[in-house]
Order: C-alpha cells, then structure tokens, then sequence
C-alpha cells in the first residue's frame, strides 16, 4: 500500500493506470512508490477525521486526479476499520469512487457505472446507520454525485497515458460539523 499516514504533502509523478505508459507504483522498481511500503495504517478514532493523515492524504489525492493512490490510501484504512460498520463501508464507498476514475481513465464506462453505482448504495446505507454526515462528508451530496457518474459517466479528455487527469468535477471537502 501507498504510505497512507505520511507527513508527505507531494505528488507522485503520475497516477497510475493500469495498461498505461506508467509502471506500476510498487511493483516495478522504477514505480513512483516502489520500496516506500508505510506501516500499518491507524483507523480513525471516532469522527476525527480531520487527524487522520491517511484519509486526508486520500482526499487530496482524490481531488487532485490521483484515483489509484487516493485508492490505494483509502485501502489501508478500511482494513484498519476491520472492513465492517459504518465508517468502513463509507471508505469502501470511497475507495469504489476513485476506482470509477481509474475507468473513466481506462476508457472502461461499464467500470465507471459499476463502481460508482456501489459507492452509491454504501453511501445511502452509512447516512442510514449515521445520518447525513459522516468523515466530515455530505452524504447526501456523495450519494448524488456517485449517482450523476453512474448515469452520466464522464470520459476523459487526456487520455489513459497522462500523467495525471481530474476526471471528475465533484471534489471532496471534508467539513467540520458545527454543533449549535
């Protein structure tokens, strides 16, 4: 897995994509990420997200067009949440929406409605067991915009060999709930 609880704030040189020009990040010795395995990857404690490096390394990357590092990211940390409840199911939903950008990447609009469909229904499950925030996220907005991907997948201009290419217009803004 991508370092998801690194103080690093820099890019990789390219967002990976499979069948691309790039090499694989870990795999391939000349990989962007090749032989920077992090630990383990601490869950977020409660909802306090905000210090969580992982998952706001995996939102910035997300928004940045780095769909399969914000995945990668995203990954560690639903393992570390044992996959299960509420604030897993909204990180696989998570980590299903960068992987719907990695086919829009791909060229793939079959991938792009699957993923982004299933992000969707976990989305609408974790506002039903938590209500209509969650990670600092909307989830009603998410849902919305996952939907709009699924019926309206987007396709991207750049090409799968770009190094890197936003593909979505959503982006994630974890906010602060303020109690009144």
């Amino acid at each position: 897995m991508i370092e998801g609880d690194s103080a690093r704030n820099d890019r990789p040189p390219y967002s990976y994509v499979p069948g691309g020009l790039w090499p694989h990040p870990i795999s391939d010795p000349r990989g962007h990420s090749f032989g920077h395995r992090g630990g383990p990857t601490p869950p977020v404690e409660g909802d306090d997200w905000g210090r969580s490096p992982a998952y706001l390394r995996g939102v910035d990357l997300f928004n940045d067009g780095y769909y399969w590092e914000a995945h990668e990211v995203w990954e560690g940390l639903w393992h570390a949440h044992s996959r299960r409840g509420p604030t897993a199911d909204l990180l696989k939903a998570l980590i299903k929406l960068a992987a719907a950008g990695v086919k829009v990447r791909e060229g793939q609009p079959g991938g792009v409605v699957t993923h982004s469909t299933r992000a969707a229904r976990l989305v609408e499950s974790v506002d039903q067991a938590v209500g209509p925030t969650h990670l600092g996220l909307d989830l009603g907005e998410l849902a919305r915009f996952a939907l709009d991907v699924a019926e309206r997948p987007p396709t991207a201009t750049s090409g799968k060999d770009a190094a890197v290419a936003v593909v979505f217009e959503f982006r994630l803004e974890p906010r602060q709930v303020r109690l009144r």
